[in-house]
């Protein structure tokens, strides 16, 4: 759309927005609480959404947190991503039965959930994941039909930050906290001694069809100006850096640096940091069967390269190490992401950082190698 448009309605008026999208066909998925987490599920009302709930993150530690008001968006990410939806865990690609001497194909790949799904409550750096996602698995060499059969019809409805968690790095990577791109809808939540307000910016043409049934105003200059002032406090409170500059290089040529040996003496290659990321795409695939033999099955599963199993080849696994399997995946998604796909395949969520058992962070380890690299230079540098 060539012209922004910008609309103010009040917070109530998102049970309204989950019921125009139930109307047009679509199943609303978003924020919930489950499990003493904020987890993506099936959302039927507004009260379904973490009314009153925060979090607060910090490297291996998560948890939730009751706020005095009623916010409905006042917390960062938690465990899930999208990928749960787009890229799903366990899918079945064919199953087999037994017929005679021959075995007959009984299925493709499983389906897409019946209907279309709605996205609400998706951060700038998530939209950045689900891009970078469209461009490994849609705009490569070759497209993964299950994954497309998914990706089509989405309509997402961002949510601008307002807060930060202590492990976000989104503005090392350029992805947040603001939304500027990718959305149909894109909400900043403002909260005031004496008003619960929604900022609505529209992204698309049915965007703009959904908006037109709710109950909305023209966004006031002022209003505008609050919304600033939220994006703007979530953003001075990111606290973690990355510093991106020529990071590829800089893993490249460190792939014997003695920091791979120091994470290795930590890391438990648990693949907790994969299962969380809302980027990494690495699957496996397993044949089962009944125990009569007639029946057998073929189902992907998401996998990592921090198990072993994943680099085995006849003979043996290539990265038997934690230390091999931990550089793997850094410098694949820092460096050889950006050969493979053009961009970096982080995005800057921090749940690696947050869901890591033992609190590994990845900008603290991108930070170790560009100082000690760093200082041997100046030595160097002395030295000469």
């Amino acid at each position: 759309m060539a012209e922004k448009t910008q609309a103010i309605v009040e917070a109530g008026q998102i049970e309204r927005l989950i019921e125009v999208l139930h109307s047009r066909g679509y199943e609303v998925v978003g924020p919930t609480v489950r499990d003493k987490a904020i987890v993506y599920d099936r959302l039927e009302r507004l009260a379904d959404l973490p009314v009153g709930w925060t979090d607060e993150q910090e490297a291996g530690s998560y948890r939730l947190k009751r706020r005095e008001d009623g916010a409905l968006f006042c917390y960062v990410v938690g465990p899930q991503s999208w990928k749960k939806y787009l890229h799903p865990a366990d899918v079945r690609l064919f199953s087999a039965q037994r017929q005679g001497e021959t075995f007959r194909i009984l299925s493709n790949p499983d389906p897409p959930p019946p209907g279309r799904h709605a996205f609400l409550g998706v951060r700038a750096c998530e939209l950045a994941a689900i891009a970078v996602q469209d461009r490994v698995l849609l705009h490569d060499r070759y497209r993964d039909p299950i994954y497309q059969g998914r990706r089509e019809g989405i309509f997402i409805v961002a949510v601008n930050c307002t807060q930060s968690a202590a492990t976000c790095f989104c503005t090392s990577m350029g992805t947040g906290p603001q939304a500027h791109a990718g959305f149909d809808l894109a909400l900043t939540e403002l909260l005031g001694p004496d008003h619960h307000r929604i900022l609505i910016e529209v992204g698309s043409e049915v965007g703009a069809e959904v908006l037109a049934e709710l109950e909305h105003f023209q966004a006031s200059d002022d209003v505008e100006r609050e919304a600033e002032t939220a994006v703007g406090r979530a953003r001075s409170q990111i606290q973690r850096r990355m510093d991106t500059t020529g990071i590829r290089d800089l893993l490249y040529s460190n792939v014997d640096h003695p920091r791979w040996d120091d994470v290795a003496q930590r890391c438990l290659t648990c693949a907790n940091c994969t299962m969380v990321c809302p980027t990494c795409f690495c699957t496996t695939v397993e044949d089962v069967s009944d125990v009569t033999g007639d029946h057998a099955e073929r189902w992907r599963r998401w996998d990592s390269c921090f198990t072993q199993s994943f680099s085995y080849i006849h003979g043996g696994s290539v990265r038997s190490s934690a230390k091999s399997r931990y550089r793997q995946w850094m410098t694949h998604k820092l460096a050889s992401w950006i050969d493979q796909f053009g961009s970096s395949g982080c995005v800057g969520c921090g749940r690696c950082i947050t869901w890591c058992p033992v609190g590994i962070d990845i900008t603290a380890e991108v930070g170790a190698i560009r100082g000690a690299t760093a200082s041997a230079g100046e030595n160097d540098h002395g030295n000469t």
